[in-house]
């Protein structure tokens, strides 16, 4: 896929919608992501061929429209008329939110919408756990299961459970997008999830699962 060259900061920083901010203030800022390029990419037996884990990755930005077809094969709506999404969850709960962390700020994304609203003005790479490659790469999602939202599931073990198997879909999702687009992209753990949590402004129901750190290998 030929994206733009654009990267999210500088798109930010050519229409003016955002500001500096502290990293304790919140935004109302949205940004409509470009459509998502859905007939490219290599064959999906040649992305599972190529599919693995890449942990140097340089902080090389991610152009917009790479972002934007990267989201949308995380956890966007494939089929909006019923707004279900390209990757399963449990009931259709649609629980598991993804944070997109960069060097600029954190934002949550809008499957529905297809845009980022920035939630965060402070660069929290640095404090997600997993080794150096978090704190390079370009782009770490951070998946959270928002549990409120799982309203037919009522043991809180199975909320667990199925929060755990949702965000593997999405994660997997996120492994085949880069090894078809030729990004690199690493699974971890290891966050200090009660100050993540603190810095998103999470509620005790909104567990944060895992972190995913993507960009270009090195």
């Amino acid at each position: 896929m030929k994206g733009s060259r654009f990267t999210l900061v500088g798109f930010i920083a050519a229409v003016g919608l955002l500001t500096a901010s502290p990293a304790s203030s919140q935004t109302t800022s949205t940004i409509a992501l470009p459509k998502p390029q859905t007939d490219g990419g290599k064959p999906l037996m040649q992305a599972l061929k190529e599919r693995k884990t890449v942990r140097t990755l340089s902080d090389k930005a991610i152009p917009l429209q790479t972002l934007s077809n990267l989201l949308w094969a995380a956890a966007g709506v494939n089929r909006p008329e019923s707004g279900k999404r390209t990757a399963p969850s449990a009931t259709d709960a649609q629980e598991i939110e993804v944070y997109v962390a960069q060097r600029d700020g954190v934002y949550l994304y809008d499957g529905k919408a297809h845009s980022l609203r920035k939630i965060s003005g402070e660069d929290i790479r640095g404090k997600l756990g997993g080794g150096d490659f978090s704190k390079k790469a370009a782009v770490s999602l951070i998946y959270v299961a928002d549990q409120a939202k799982m309203k037919k599931v009522k043991d809180p073990k199975k909320k667990d459970f199925y929060s755990a198997a949702d965000t593997g879909f999405i994660g997997q999702n996120v492994y085949l997008f880069c090894a078809s687009e030729g990004l690199g992209t690493v699974v971890h753990d290891g966050a200090n999830r009660p100050e993540i949590a603190k810095a998103l402004g999470l509620r005790p129901d909104q567990k944060i699962m895992l972190g995913q750190a993507i960009g270009y290998p090195e």
